[in-house]
């Protein structure tokens, strides 16, 4: 999923005009003329109707997370949104479908990567098989070679059906599910992620641990549709937590401007003091 990291939603909205638009040699680009996303962006989300996604503000939640998101809806009702609750009944499914999808396709894509053409080539090779094996060995790292082996795994003959196939089925699921809701409201909210950031390297050694920060952002992923992730206030160590707000396909306006109206009423710090007492 193409995604822009900047330093606030003015600046997003700027980089997204930047790169969107059809890129005639690119098959996968949406042939939709480019856009200011900056225009409206300060429209305001009075009248806007707003589903909160009840079901990721449960179990497994960190505390100071559940606190900051469901403190963000109240913020984005005093600016005049409409909230009520919405269900995605398979969202609970995305991960395991996404962690099938996402290899197989990172296995086939990789394929191309030999180190003959472009990327990292391996040194004192005697042929083209050593050529090979050595240039993906020592340019892919664990994290890649284990998503390549499980994509190959799922794609081999046997268990293509039994494993990508029933994915694919998971996805379209998923798919209707925001359909559905988006019949209702102009905006999905949740949290980015149960918790919030974790040390460095502390995960690992547990991928499956790993993964599972990723749970309340791949069904957006898996369905095509736009999201943006936004500070909304800090846990109670002084670590940021992440809001989500997710929009109909192709409606990244209104997730700008939904976004942009939380963020300027918020006015949270740039940097957390937590990071501003390590870093001065």
């Amino acid at each position: 999923t193409v995604a822009t990291l900047t330093r606030d939603v003015r600046d997003s909205a700027v980089l997204l005009s930047a790169i969107a638009g059809h890129d005639p040699k690119d098959s996968t680009s949406v042939q939709e003329p480019p856009r200011d996303y900056t225009e409206g962006l300060d429209a305001g989300v009075r009248g806007l109707k707003v589903g909160v996604v009840r079901d990721w503000l449960g179990e497994g939640v960190q505390v100071g997370v559940r606190a900051s998101v469901e403190a963000a809806v109240e913020r984005l009702a005093g600016l005049g949104a409409e909230i009520d609750d919405v269900a995605l009944p398979h969202a609970d499914y995305a991960l395991s479908a996404y962690y099938l999808i996402a290899p197989a396709e990172c296995s086939s894509n990789l394929a191309r990567y030999d180190g003959v053409r472009y990327g990292h080539r391996a040194d004192g090779t005697r042929d083209v098989v050593e050529l090979n094996m050595r240039t993906r060995g020592e340019g892919f790292g664990q994290e890649v070679k284990r998503r390549i082996m499980l994509g190959t795994y799922s794609l081999s003959a046997g268990y293509y059906e039994a494993y990508y196939g029933q994915a694919q089925k998971v996805r379209t699921l998923v798919i209707r599910d925001f359909e559905a809701a988006f019949e209702r409201f102009d905006i999905l909210l949740a949290p980015t992620s149960p918790t919030t950031a974790f040390r460095l390297g502390e995960k690992a050694e547990d991928p499956l641990a790993m993964y599972l920060s990723d749970i309340f952002t791949i069904p957006a992923n898996l369905s095509g549709t736009p999201a943006i992730s936004v500070p909304c206030g800090l846990d109670d160590v002084g670590l940021p937590v992440g809001l989500q707000l997710i929009g109909k396909v192709l409606d990244e306006r209104t997730v700008l401007r939904a976004a942009y109206a939380f963020e300027q009423d918020l006015s949270l710090e740039a940097t957390p003091p937590l990071v501003a007492e390590a870093t001065g």
